[in-house]
């Protein structure tokens, strides 16, 4: 049975969350302060502001960029206090290591739980057949004010590459697991990648879960044949996305190039091809309009 602790980063989940600080405020304020002071710094410079009006904007941008920087180590601080925290299960033996394949021995042969807490964006694209799906975070679907600006500032720091979108904490997460699944029955947890479901074993085991057992390194470690698959991709590729899945580069579309052969080759490389196209237009598109603008003043 294996026992490491194979944890992937993070980062996708920590900005997409949405994490909320002990005071109940959403940590991701700054953002928006961020936001409107680069607003009102544009403003600015195309109107001429008296030199001490000049230096008080300088002096917020320095305050709102530090406090930006300080609640970003914060958070990485708090994360990385939370993975050891939860990797700390599996060494304590309050959860049991098992690797994809050992986890489909255990779903067929000795009728065990597994519990999907993957977000509906990765469990729709490929998921086990009695699996029992609860989502721990879910996507964001809300769109009031303070959540379009959460969502444009997933996307720019680096949603749109990845494809992860915003979410948030699923509030129905350990009613719908204590109304779905017995406290006495024997519970996989799995998601993507392994480290959201050690998040879940850890509120599972609070709640008097105590038959608990991890997939190691989530589905992304999962081969074809260890667990019984419904849905249209490879587990592997559920947890893809944007523009890196589009252009084929990530570490799982590599390595599926060398098994697919020269068709997923061209198929990849035409992608790219059409990426620069669209860029080439675009920019003497630009060009044109400017050029079009210019003659009409």
């Amino acid at each position: 049975m294996a026992t490491a602790v194979g944890v992937g980063t993070l980062v996708p989940v920590v900005a997409g969350t949405g994490l909320r600080s002990k005071d109940g405020g959403r940590k991701g304020s700054s953002s928006a302060t961020c936001l409107a002071s680069s607003r009102s710094g544009l403003l600015c410079s195309s109107i001429s502001a008296p030199p001490f009006k000049r230096s008080r904007i300088s002096s917020v941008k320095k305050h709102v960029v530090r406090s930006m920087a300080q609640d970003l180590a914060e958070q990485i601080k708090e994360m990385a206090a939370a993975e050891k925290r939860w990797e700390s299960q599996v060494k304590e033996g309050k959860v049991k290591s098992l690797s994809a394949k050992e986890a489909g021995y255990a779903v067929d042969l000795s009728g065990y739980t597994l519990l999907d807490v993957r977000p509906s964006s990765e469990h729709n694209k490929a998921y086990v057949k009695t699996s029992v799906w609860i989502p721990i975070f879910d996507v964001n679907k809300s769109m009031d004010p303070g959540t379009v600006l959460s969502k444009f500032s997933n996307f720019t720091m680096g949603g749109w590459w990845s494809g992860s979108p915003l979410m948030k904490y699923n509030e129905r997460f350990m009613p719908d697991v204590v109304a779905k699944i017995p406290k006495s029955a024997n519970v996989i947890v799995a998601c993507q990648k392994g480290l959201r479901s050690l998040a879940a074993c850890e509120q599972l085991y609070k709640a008097g879960y105590r038959n608990l057992f991890w997939l190691n390194g989530g589905f992304d470690a999962a081969q074809e044949g260890d667990l019984e698959r419904e849905g249209s991709v490879p587990f592997k590729f559920a947890g893809l996305g944007g523009v890196s899945e589009f252009l084929g580069w990530t570490d799982v579309q590599r390595e599926a190039v060398s098994k697919e052969g020269l068709g997923y080759r061209v198929m990849l490389f035409a992608r790219l091809m059409s990426v620069v196209l669209a860029a080439d237009l675009l920019f003497i598109g630009a060009q044109q309009l400017m050029r079009v603008l210019q003659e009409m003043r």
